[in-house]
């Protein structure tokens, strides 16, 4: 053993396993939860269709069934849930079958849409908490959707609900065109369409249309809300610099926003503005790119440059609103 394991090491190596440990286990309980409850589904519509006594139970079915069971959790909202997932999931059924060692339920099941997440990936990347708001969506490809953005940017359920809420299937206009974000989600060597979002939608701001809305208003907004902000950017992204001061040919310059990204290994810079977005602006924020990728990159980095002209959803902004977000990303 080496001289360096020191004592203070040892308690960290046990912490971190455990801690390791505790997340695998939770995750694989969840998942199997998630199996479970929609095998309950498949119980109880195999049930209804053709039970030899279902008659005698009617309407009544799933409170009796949470009354002859009488375990915590099992309860007539959860079956509820249940018989719904399984109508909607029907792909999840030969997963389910082979988790338990049971017939395969899936088989003869139809799917009801042409846009189908994986099975596999559904259920090791969200909750039945997630599918459950999900659900209540009644649009096949609108689910989709959810299920896509939620898997790709890690939402917590919260944040999902957020979302869902807010309209973001409806603000992103991709109802108009679900081939785009099926290329853009199925095109996997490109790492960097799937680490950073677009659009994005800062509803949260609360910031109303009817305001002349400032750039150093909305960059306090941001900072105000910057919990929520990071989140709307999606995973992997770190805060570094507000008002970033930079000197390019002996004169100062200010970054209004600069984060890092770990999962791009690079500096991603953010310049606000509150009008249409002019050349002289795309010269600018490639001078502070040239500056990042000359001072600022460390051994590891990256250098990328992405310019998206997305306008930013806030709230009540009418579509013609013409408040944008532009954002460069370099080393």
């Amino acid at each position: 053993m080496s001289k360096e394991y020191s004592f203070e090491v040892l308690a960290k190596s046990i912490q971190e396993i455990n801690t390791r440990a505790g997340n695998a286990a939770k995750g694989a309980v969840n998942q199997l939860m998630t199996l479970r409850n929609w095998i309950i589904g498949y119980y109880i519509i195999e049930y209804e269709q053709g039970g030899k006594d279902r008659a005698a139970y009617g309407t009544r079915l799933l409170k009796n069934l949470e009354n002859q069971i009488n375990e915590k959790g099992m309860n007539s909202t959860l079956f509820k849930w249940c018989r719904q997932f399984y109508i909607l999931y029907p792909q999840i059924g030969a997963t389910a079958s082979h988790q338990f060692g049971l017939p395969d339920f899936g088989k003869n099941a139809t799917l009801s849409h042409d846009f189908v997440t994986n099975p596999e990936k559904l259920i090791s990347n969200l909750s039945f908490s997630h599918i459950r708001e999900i659900m209540v969506i009644e649009d096949s490809f609108e689910r989709f959707f959810y299920e896509t953005e939620c898997i790709k940017c890690n939402w917590s359920v919260r944040e999902l609900r957020r979302q869902i809420k807010t309209n973001l299937y409806i603000r992103v206009g991709i109802s108009r065109n679900p081939e785009l974000l099926l290329k853009r989600n199925t095109d996997n060597k490109n790492v960097t369409s799937l680490t950073i979002k677009d659009p994005f939608t800062f509803e949260f701001l609360g910031l109303d249309a009817k305001e002349a809305v400032s750039e150093s208003d909305l960059e306090q907004a941001l900072i105000e809300h910057l919990q929520e902000f990071m989140m709307e950017l999606g995973q992997g992204f770190c805060f570094e610099a507000r008002q970033k001061r930079i000197i390019i040919d002996d004169k100062y310059y200010f970054i209004d926003l600069v984060f890092y990204s770990r999962l791009l290994h690079c500096n991603v810079i953010i310049e606000l503005k509150n009008d249409e977005f002019r050349h002289e602006d795309l010269g600018q924020l490639n001078a502070y790119v040239g500056y990042y990728k000359k001072n600022e990159m460390i051994e590891g980095d990256v250098f990328r440059t992405i310019v998206p002209l997305v306008p930013v959803s806030i709230a009540k902004v009418e579509p013609q609103d013409t408040t944008q977000v532009k954002n460069q990303v370099a080393g």
